[in-house]
């Protein structure tokens, strides 16, 4: 992979971390900004904890998202990022640049996505 190629990936991912950062963070805000004396009906309760819920789900969503992104900046450190973790060889940088956590190439990922079917 050519440096600016590698260049161009470190980029967008930073800039995906950063914004995982802030959905997280706008999500936490959106919890502790609940508050049960706020909702008297049962109907007022269910939509709290639904919306509590689904707070949870985009954080766990980004928690996911955000280790990814770290593990694919600290194979750039190590020199490694780009490589097929199944069968070693290059992933695309078209693939990497729509999306830079790819661990796979193409072939390995469309068979691990028939074996998981």
């Amino acid at each position: 992979m050519k440096t600016s190629e590698l260049a161009q990936c470190r980029k967008i991912l930073v800039a995906q971390q950063e914004e995982a950062l802030r959905h997280t963070r706008r999500a936490l805000e959106g919890e502790l900004d609940v508050n049960r004396d706020d909702s008297p009906d049962e109907l007022d309760i269910a939509s709290t904890e639904s919306s509590l819920s689904f707070a949870g789900q985009i954080r766990e969503r980004e928690q996911r998202l955000l280790l990814k992104i770290d593990h694919s900046l600290e194979k750039i450190e190590m020199g490694t990022y780009g490589e097929c973790e199944e069968c070693g060889e290059e992933i695309g940088f078209a693939r990497l640049k729509a999306r830079p956590v790819a661990s796979l190439c193409i072939d390995c990922k469309a068979d691990q996505e028939r074996l998981e079917r």
